[in-house]
């Protein structure tokens, strides 16, 4: 029954599910074919390139909701205009990593990785998408879509970069799993994990200071 009154706007979040929900969707549908890769093609070459695929994913998905930063998701909850841009940033970077995950777990699945290697790879998309994403929409705010982007981008591939050269020196276990080595990791991927997580906070940090100013002084 119609009663003529207006209808209720979706909320942000839902709004921002919605435009993330198709990119979750292509990557489920696009690891299907990947159970058609023959398990004797080179590892390191299955694993680098489906870890940069994912994380190429997880960087459209940044860029599709970066702009999303300026709504505000908490009204009515009474919070500082800054603590309020801080809620929606968090927001954003979860559901980008929400999509990395669950593309990752399917797809690492499909191309029949050893259980630790898939281990390796999602913690690692993981990592990398939360730490581009926040590069991503906060550089967007602060210096532009083209040199926010650009920047997630040079992260990503660094991180990328820095789990290749592990697997290089490293190498695998005798069943193609994940071989652990501390004093590599503490070498070759930490370094740049912790890089990677100081420039992310650092940059999402100043946006949301930048827009919380800004709506202070409205």
């Amino acid at each position: 029954m119609v009663d003529g009154s207006s209808p209720t706007r979706a909320t942000p979040f839902a709004d921002t599910l919605v435009d993330a929900f198709p990119f979750l969707v292509v990557g489920l549908v696009a690891s299907i074919p990947l159970l058609l890769v023959p398990s004797s093609w080179s590892v390191t070459g299955r694993f680098v390139a489906h870890l940069s695929a994912v994380v190429g994913l997880g960087l459209l998905v940044a860029i599709k909701l970066a702009p999303r930063l300026d709504e505000v998701f908490f009204r009515g909850r009474g919070w500082t205009a800054r603590r309020a841009a801080l809620g929606t940033a968090v927001v954003l970077v979860v559901v980008v990593t929400g999509v990395i995950a669950l593309v990752t777990l399917a797809s690492a699945a499909a191309l029949r990785f050893d259980p630790s290697l898939q281990f390796l790879q999602l913690i690692s998309a993981l990592d990398i998408a939360w730490a581009s994403a926040a590069i991503v929409i906060g550089g967007h705010h602060l210096w532009g879509r083209a040199t926010g982007t650009a920047a997630g981008v040079v992260l990503g591939v660094l991180c990328v970069f820095s789990i290749w050269n592990y697997l290089r020196v490293v190498g695998y276990t005798p069943t193609e799993g994940w071989r652990v080595d501390g004093s590599r990791l503490n070498t070759l991927v930490l370094p740049f994990d912790m890089a990677a997580a100081v420039a992310a906070i650092a940059v999402l940090v100043l946006a949301v200071r930048k827009l919380s100013t800004n709506r202070a002084g409205e």
